[in-house]
């Protein structure tokens, strides 16, 4: 499994539209994209501006897929100037231990 853990930081004044289009991403991936297994946009208990990406694929390959998807690309054009820091680019990803590729659900 490919393992994409990410923190989003929201500009003030941004946070309704950036959930709206960030969720539009994690549904789209969820729905069309076969090697998405799981995509959580989590809630900071801390910053109401900043939030969490947990995003798990079958493989890097898969990941890349999801860069290239069109909900991808039209979140990524729509939120970026709203985000003050955030995942860019590639080596975000990290690579499970428990569960075995094989025990995961």
């Amino acid at each position: 499994m490919y393992v994409i853990i990410a923190p989003i930081q929201i500009k003030d004044g941004h946070r309704d539209a950036f959930i709206e289009a960030m969720l539009d991403d994690a549904k789209g991936s969820m729905k069309n994209e076969p090697g998405c297994l799981r995509f959580d946009v989590i809630q900071d208990s801390g910053d109401p501006n900043r939030i969490w990406l947990y995003e798990v694929y079958v493989d890097e390959a898969a990941f890349e897929a999801h860069r290239q998807a069109p909900h991808f690309i039209k979140w990524r054009n729509t939120v970026e100037d709203w985000r003050d820091e955030g995942p860019k680019g590639a080596g975000l990803g990290s690579y499970n231990i428990w569960p075995s590729d094989s025990d995961w659900k």
